[in-house]
């Protein structure tokens, strides 16, 4: 089997593996501050910040170690560290079935923190094996792996949690991401052939300095923290926002459907967006999916319905869908093939940031000010990460080159 042959299996498989991750992360998402409530007789306001907090501390460890995983992979591949990641992960979320407090809950998602890379490390798996003039097709192609599971796991944990229970959700959902771990070690890993004259190996140091002299690069990775703090503000209260509006009934359901209805925009776009970028140039695209996703998302404030918010959310998705694969692809053209690895660990470093902030933020906007501040902030949040590429692309013309 030649190369080009294997890189299409890989994908293959870390398609069908990213998308037994994202559906079972997402089938206990949309749940986690109904799980909290259950664990005893606490105010509203007590489950909506503890909902963000709990949400968000899994990111405070994976926003520690994900460079980390960057640089092993540089040195020693990613085969390894996707399947120790799964199996770390699959052993937490098998535990949350027996918690008995918020403390337990807090520390057992602490701890899986450290193996939660295992989407972003999957990316650069697939980029590494993938030429850079095809690399934004390639990765939203992996992309739609993700977003599946996406799209079906919140409505598929909606119906398991309000007929078997929150706890036993949690177990069996444990039980795909250890499938994810076993399809990993089916792969073969390998490199696309570094450019002449790049080395074999760089130092955190060089990595570093290679950031700081491209302010287009850096910019970019700066965002990512921003874009997770906009996208994850909504997140953990989400379920309590449709309660709000649609009544007590079947809310994990219905929660789950509101989830889901990003993943569907996400699902029509994401590939799309990275063939569109892949033509016309990948910070040119940024921008305007940037703009374009936080206007979509400032009616978000004034909504009524249930079905007004899933209409916000599908629109959402289409445009956020494609930031990712945009981003990676960038990263791809500018990062040599031997850095990679680090490069996206930092940028996934930043992300989890973003990711720490924005439920915390999330939970204490809709505890003071109510949930219409939150959809407010996150459209600013997004047009502000817009307005900045945008002012670094016009400063720095030159950097921003296009090699497809």
């Amino acid at each position: 089997m030649n190369k080009q042959e294997s890189a299409k299996r890989n994908l293959l498989i870390m398609w069908f593996a990213n998308f037994f991750v994202a559906g079972s992360m997402t089938m206990v998402m949309p749940f986690i501050s109904l799980y909290i409530e259950t664990f005893g007789d606490f105010s509203e306001k007590y489950v909506q910040h503890w909902s963000g907090i709990t949400f968000g501390i899994t990111f405070v460890s994976a926003f520690l170690f994900s460079p980390v995983w960057g640089k092993i992979g540089d040195l020693y591949g990613r085969k390894k560290i996707l399947i120790i990641c799964g199996l770390g992960m699959a052993v937490s979320i098998f535990l949350m079935g027996f918690v008995h407090s918020v403390w337990q809950l807090l520390l057992l998602r602490f701890f899986m923190g450290f193996f939660s890379g295992f989407i972003p490390m999957s990316q650069a798996f697939i980029s590494t094996q993938t030429p850079k003039e095809i690399a934004g097709r390639v990765i939203g192609t992996l992309q739609t792996g993700s977003i599946t599971g996406s799209l079906l796991g919140p409505m598929l944990g909606g119906i398991l949690a309000d007929t078997l229970g929150y706890a036993t959700t949690f177990k069996w959902t444990s039980i795909s991401i250890f499938i994810s771990a076993m399809l990993v070690i089916t792969t073969k890993e390998f490199l696309v052939e570094p450019t002449k004259g790049t080395k074999s190996h760089y130092s955190s140091k060089e990595v570093i300095k290679h950031i700081l002299r491209n302010p287009v690069l850096l910019t970019v990775l700066l965002i990512s923290s921003l874009v997770q703090i906009a996208h994850f503000s909504i997140q953990p209260i989400l379920s309590l926002f449709v309660s709000d509006l649609h009544g007590p009934n079947n809310v994990a359901f219905y929660s789950g459907i509101a989830f889901s209805a990003a993943g569907i925009g996400n699902l029509l776009m994401s590939r799309n967006w990275g063939k569109i970028a892949d033509k016309y140039g990948y910070i040119k695209i940024l921008v305007i999916l940037l703009f374009s996703a936080g206007i979509v998302y400032l009616p978000g404030a004034i909504v009524t319905s249930l079905w007004q918010l899933v209409i916000i959310r599908i629109a959402l998705g289409v445009t956020i869908g494609g930031i990712i694969p945009v981003r990676i692809a960038y990263i791809r053209q500018e990062a040599p093939i031997t850095m990679q690895g680090e490069v996206l660990g930092y940028n996934n470093s930043l992300r989890f940031l973003g990711n720490i902030i924005g439920p915390m933020l999330g939970g204490f906007l809709s505890g003071y000010f109510g949930f219409s501040a939150v959809f407010i902030s996150t459209s600013a949040l997004l047009i502000m990460s817009g307005l900045i590429l945008l002012v670094s692309l016009l400063r720095h013309p030159k950097l921003v080159k296009h090699t497809a």
